[in-house]
């Protein structure tokens, strides 16, 4: 009898919902030797419901086994937080898969929930889709050598943390076109109409590690909506607040330059330059995100993860993929509830795939 194991555990829908597998894998937990695997096809199914039929699949092998401390290894950070009991389970598909999963859980003794990025789970995961493939009467591939990721044509390697980068919706102040920074405005009923439509497009992505946002109210109501329709639970972080503007916030571009001519026009060429009133430099800006980016690939590293941000803090991102100067800052335009997407990868190579799309909004 083997009593430390680890699990792994992963599931997936191909259209979520859609054709729906899991695969779980238990190793021992001193020589990393396979002791059980499961898989199975489970019909129309979203990838959450799979990602739980995976793990009680998992927990169901490692009691059959008489495990007694057991560590599950998951890329869901959906299912690691409800049953780590930081998330409430809110859906009431996931109710009864993780009042089950629980019950397993407590027949273990000690368990320990970790989440993992997707590459350090491709074991669940290949038997995940080899059920999927075949419930739809694919036939098995032939085992071969090959890497996880091969080399892009821009030579970067590895699998790279997709950024999917959101800006929140419209606001009173965005209408007027003023300085809009710490100032907490919240969204309109359009800019509620446009977080919605984001929410819609980014609901059908099937591999989102997390959804984070700035603290700031239009950009937490934007992610909360996308959250919502991915079954997650949105996570504030500061780095990602827009920028303080000062005794500009709530002036238009106008009204600044007359209150401080001088300064403005030197703010504008100088990125290291902050509005008066304690305001932050852009430079200031660009160290903080980068600070926040280099976090979330350290916690999120290999998966997608949508950002729900403002317009510097998303530039800032934009321009570290592109390894570009400044002068990004005043040639890009971002409209409202736009979408673009930046990968990093972990050679250090960078990728920009879209950028300011708001096909969502009709």
């Amino acid at each position: 009898m083997t009593t430390r194991v680890i699990v792994e555990a992963d599931g997936g829908s191909r259209g979520n919902p859609g054709p729906a597998g899991y695969g779980a894998v238990v190793l021992d937990a001193a020589t990393g030797e396979v002791l059980a695997e499961r898989s199975a096809g489970i019909g129309v199914a979203t990838n959450n419901v799979a990602e739980y039929q995976g793990l009680i699949a998992g927990l169901t092998a490692a009691v059959d086994l008489g495990a007694e401390t057991v560590e599950v290894r998951m890329d869901s950070k959906l299912v690691i937080e409800q049953m780590a009991g930081r998330w409430k389970v809110k859906h009431p598909a996931m109710q009864p898969l993780a009042a089950e999963a629980k019950r397993l859980a407590a027949d273990l003794g000690r368990i320990q929930w970790t989440w993992v990025p997707r590459d350090r789970n491709k074991r669940a995961d290949r038997l995940a889709n080899l059920a999927m493939d075949a419930q739809e009467g694919k036939p098995a591939p032939q085992a071969q050598a090959k890497p996880a990721a091969p080399p892009s044509w821009t030579g970067a390697t590895g699998v790279p943390t997709r950024l999917v980068l959101l800006r929140h919706g419209q606001t009173p102040l965005s209408v007027e076109r003023r300085y809009s920074g710490r100032g907490d405005a919240v969204l309109t009923e359009e800019g509620q109409r446009q977080a919605a439509a984001a929410a819609q497009r980014l609901g059908k992505l099937t591999d989102v590690a997390a959804v984070v946002s700035s603290p700031l109210s239009r950009a937490a109501d934007t992610a909360r909506a996308v959250a919502d329709a991915l079954d997650l639970e949105p996570v504030t972080l500061d780095g990602l607040t827009e920028t303080d503007f000062g005794d500009w916030e709530g002036l238009t571009f106008a009204e600044a330059a007359e209150r401080d001519p001088e300064l403005h026009r030197a703010w504008l060429a100088d990125t290291a330059l902050a509005p008066p009133g304690g305001g932050e430099s852009f430079d200031t800006v660009h160290r903080r995100v980068r600070r926040c980016r280099d976090d979330l690939i350290a916690r999120y590293g290999g998966s997608t993860i949508v950002v729900v941000s403002h317009v510097t803090p998303i530039k800032a991102l934009l321009r570290m993929a592109l390894d570009v100067g400044p002068s990004l800052l005043f040639r890009l335009h971002l409209d409202l509830a736009s979408v673009s997407v930046a990968e990093f990868y972990p050679d250090g190579h960078a990728s920009v795939r879209l950028v300011n799309d708001t096909s969502h909004l009709g």
